[in-house]
């Protein structure tokens, strides 16, 4: 900065003009840019699971099955043939049998007694008690006390069933061991051996019913399709949808 000086000519006052405070040496910097980036691509893609086949052999993995008020998935390993209703798998040991079965098909009526079931069959209401109260008074048949089990996002029973006896089942009507069925008039699932076993798993979806069983045909089938069967029973999982808005 200068300063003015007095200057002795003339006794004039001369007062130089200060000069202006440099510019400074840091740029400002660039207007910021009026679009947004995009966010970053998430690294979790949806899980697409595809429609288990309608018929036919099935490739190994998880399907989903749309046969009841909520979806469910399952697991099949490979070697099982699906209708649709059901997974079975055939014993190597006797090629032309199957050996285990796992269904789930819609049945509304219960026979009162399981031989006896001609006029018998009795229709139950939608709700997977009113199902498991009718097989549980079911006679002709043996089973155990329903266990409370969860099935993905929502909760059963479960429980064992079987011949009572040795009872002779050509003496039963049709020759059938009926333990329930679609209809009123005939039969669509019963025994054709005493030598079957099965468990149920009976799962109350609001108010609705889906019910699944496990078949082991014969006594003499190998335990590995056994502890297979029941892998693939198991591997049965309720979704609960996820509403968007």
């Amino acid at each position: 900065m200068s300063f003015g000086l007095l200057g002795p000519v003339g006794l004039s006052a001369c007062t130089a003009t200060e000069a202006p405070p440099p510019a400074p040496t840091t740029e400002a910097p660039p207007p910021a840019s009026t679009t947004e980036a995009p966010p970053p691509a998430s690294t979790t893609e949806a899980r697409t699971i595809p429609p288990l086949p309608d018929s036919g052999d099935i490739d190994a993995g998880t399907y989903l099955v749309t046969s009841f008020a909520e979806n469910f998935e399952i697991t099949v390993p490979d070697g099982w043939s699906g209708d649709g209703d059901g997974l079975g798998k055939d014993d190597p040991d006797h090629p032309d049998d199957m050996a285990v079965f796992v269904g789930w098909w819609h049945s509304d009526h219960v026979p009162t007694d399981a031989c006896a079931w001609q006029g018998a069959l009795v229709e139950v209401n939608p709700s997977a008690k009113a199902f498991v109260d009718a097989m549980m008074a079911q006679t002709s048949t043996s089973s155990t006390p329903p266990v409370e089990v969860v099935v993905g996002d929502y909760s059963g029973v479960e429980f064992d069933l079987s011949v009572e006896g040795d009872l002779d089942i050509k003496a039963c009507d049709n020759g059938q061991f009926c333990v329930h069925s679609e209809y009123s008039n005939l039969c669509t699932r019963w025994y054709s051996s005493a030598a079957e076993r099965e468990t149920y798993r009976v799962v109350n979806l609001n108010g609705q019913r889906a019910m699944f069983w496990m078949v082991q045909f014969h006594e003499s089938i190998n335990p590995e399709l056994t502890r297979e069967a029941r892998a693939v029973f198991d591997s049965i999982v309720f979704k609960v949808r996820q509403v968007t808005s």
